[in-house]
């Protein structure tokens, strides 16, 4: 894509749309898993952000490096981690290559519980007595607030995901509420309603249709999304259970489903 092209906007990328097991599932034979449709191939959840200032990865999914290779991603300038969770972060150490092509440390983002948890699981990255080359280096930053970071003002969404607290983030600009995304919660407290309200684009946790004790359910993400009365809304995080069409098909209006490599534009100031 030109410069000329990405001038002045924000490209969102939705790299994953899936579960911890991804779709097809190890084994599975069931008509989603078995479908042609590439929308039902659901790698798991994470999202890429480009402006003209920074090009942001939100988790390091087991598939990283696939969703990379696909999208053609050769630079970061920041990652940020909703959780530490194995589905969010066990591709973490594909982050050597991109730190190799910035030739530096990669700053990464989280709360001080998830960046605690990443120090202990890859310590290598994490004060190293010796940079090597072509290995994963980092720079923490624990959020605990609004932060800029490539023209965009990132509003951390702490919501309740089974005994832990993950992050959703609210990305705006010049005011503008642009796009909240929350991929792991079982809930969504008022407070965090109110802040996300009046958002252009949400994308929100849809596990499933019957109840989970750790995600929303499809009923609780809609209701939770008419509530927030977002321009368009999207599920994500989904299992195999039903189809891209037939999932889709069964929403109220100005509700979607999201898919592997879906994008999203909007205009900056």
């Amino acid at each position: 894509m030109s410069s000329e092209s990405t001038a002045s906007k924000l490209i969102v990328t939705v790299l994953g749309s899936g579960t911890s097991q991804g779709v097809p599932m190890i084994g599975c034979r069931c008509p989603v898993c078995l479908s042609t449709d590439p929308r039902d191939s659901r790698t798991r959840s994470s999202i890429h952000l480009a402006t003209p200032h920074a090009k942001i990865l939100v988790d390091t999914t087991p598939d990283l490096r696939n969703q990379a290779l696909r999208e053609g991603l050769d630079h970061l300038d920041a990652v940020l981690f909703t959780h530490p969770h194995s589905d969010h972060i066990m591709g973490f150490d594909d982050l050597r290559r991109f730190c190799e092509m910035r030739g530096g440390p990669l700053p990464i983002y989280g709360s001080e519980h998830t960046l605690t948890q990443l120090e202990r699981i890859f310590f290598y990255a994490f004060n190293p007595k010796k940079m090597i080359p072509g290995y994963v280096h980092t720079v923490s930053h624990i959020i605990t607030g609004t932060f800029a970071l490539g023209g965009l003002e990132i509003t951390p969404l702490p919501v309740p995901h089974g005994s832990v607290t993950t992050l959703g983030f609210l990305f705006s600009n010049g005011g503008r509420k642009l796009l909240a995304y929350i991929s792991d919660c079982a809930a969504l407290p008022d407070p965090i309603r109110e802040i996300v309200t009046g958002v252009e684009i949400l994308i929100i946790d849809g596990l499933r249709e019957r109840p989970h004790p750790t995600h929303l359910n499809v009923a609780g993400a809609v209701e939770a999304a008419l509530a927030i009365g977002a321009r368009q809304s999207f599920l994500t995080h989904q299992t195999h259970e039903k189809s891209h069409v037939d999932r889709t098909a069964g929403l109220p209006e100005g509700i979607g489903v999201t898919y592997d490599g879906m994008k999203f534009e909007f205009e900056l100031e």
